[in-house]
């Protein structure tokens, strides 16, 4: 990441630190943004944009889809989220991406280097926002001891241009946790702000067709033929997304995103931990 200093001594070698250079386009001289600029406005978006220190190296080139035992889907999502990168934000029109996937495949790691990719590449503005750590923010703000408020912690989320909302569903479904999810979702939803979404449950309407014992059937986007067509492991409880968030949400999600499926082993306790043994 670019230093953001003013020290003068390393002024850029292009622009000499003024931060605008003279370009020559058909025969006239233009004032032109040096990339030196254009650089450090990146990284102050990037600043802002809350992306835990964990996933600060994530990006899209990163995003390994080649290990041995790699399912396909990995490259159809990263396909996917390429295709989206280079859509944005004409093509788009306000919609996201909702990854879905079990534990470890890889979902955040894409949708944060999507996230930086589009900050870099489209000067876009976006936030990172864990969903259990939302929810413990606002339960935190009705104490009178604590200075934040409700609104205050969900305006930026509504109001930036691009929202990363990972590992919805984690919390476990009540009225109230209901009613934030929707109105954070619907709020986006309105205003046509692209949302992205990770979620390790499956895309699934409430109780569908779930056998007693046994994996959950695949989501309608491996049924479609967009994905691996594996079925879903039940690694989480038993529970789908509809389960989760509730039918009407989901619904409302099959609008707003783009469905991204992604299946495959634990990367973390399979690929990561076998280079270290």
């Amino acid at each position: 990441m670019i230093e953001l200093t003013d020290n003068p001594t390393a002024a850029c070698p292009h622009c000499g630190g003024i931060g605008v250079t003279m370009v020559r386009r058909g025969g006239e001289q233009f004032a032109a943004e040096c990339s030196c600029r254009i650089e450090k406005k990146a990284a102050l978006r990037l600043q802002k944009a809350r992306i835990p220190q964990r996933y600060t190296h994530c990006s899209l080139e990163s995003f390994d889809t080649g290990f041995s035992g790699a399912d396909r889907s990995l490259g159809m999502a990263l396909m996917k989220a390429r295709r989206f990168a280079e859509a944005y934000p004409l093509e788009t029109e306000g919609r996201g991406l909702l990854l879905t996937g079990s534990i470890g495949c890889g979902k955040t790691h894409l949708a944060v280097g999507l996230l930086i990719e589009l900050i870099k590449q489209r000067g876009a503005t976006g936030i990172f926002c864990d969903y259990r750590d939302l929810l413990k923010q606002i339960q935190n703000s009705y104490n009178p001891q604590v200075a934040a408020t409700e609104m205050g912690i969900l305006r930026p989320l509504f109001e930036t241009e691009i929202l990363l909302l990972d590992e919805l569903g984690a919390a476990k479904r009540t009225d109230w946790v209901w009613d934030t999810v929707a109105h954070v979702l619907n709020t986006r939803y309105n205003d046509k702000r692209t949302t992205l979404i990770t979620t390790n449950f499956p895309n699934l309407p409430p109780a569908l067709v779930k056998a007693q014992n046994g994996p959950l059937p695949v989501d309608d986007a491996a049924v479609s033929g967009t994905a691996s067509g594996k079925q879903t492991p039940r690694t989480m409880g038993n529970e789908s997304l509809g389960d989760r968030i509730g039918e009407e949400m989901r619904s409302r999600l099959q609008e707003m995103c783009i469905l991204v499926p992604m299946y495959g082993d634990d990367f973390r306790q399979t690929v990561r931990r076998a280079s270290f043994l």
